[in-house]
């Protein structure tokens, strides 16, 4: 397994490196990150645990070290942050069988092209 402690430390150099090279680049990630809790729609812990499904299934290293750290500092319980990527995982087989659906859906309209 990844030592995501070193790896967020890491992260966190790398993205101010970027900053440093391209700050327009962080500061708009930054500004849209944060946008979305300005609603107030939601509680934090509730856009953590969908952070967290969200990282999963864009496969993204770098949002689930942030977004478990952020959960866990939001309340968010092991069994919470369980049942959000149960969610990732449902979606991911969803998508799957979606398209699968369309794949078939290509081979007919190849098949009927012949």
């Amino acid at each position: 397994m990844l030592d995501w402690i070193n790896f967020r430390s890491k992260l966190s150099k790398g993205i101010g490196e970027l900053r440093k090279l391209s700050p327009e680049t962080v500061d708009a990630y930054r500004m849209a990150s944060g946008a979305g809790a300005k609603t107030g729609h939601l509680d934090a812990k509730t856009r953590q645990l969908i952070s967290l499904a969200v990282a999963v299934t864009t496969r993204c290293d770098g949002c689930i070290v942030v977004h478990s750290a952020e959960a866990l500092k939001e309340g968010a319980t092991r069994e919470e942050i369980a049942e959000a990527l149960g969610v990732a995982v449902a979606m991911n087989a969803g998508a799957a069988v979606v398209f699968s659906a369309r794949v078939l859906d290509a081979v007919d309209a190849i098949e009927g092209a012949r």
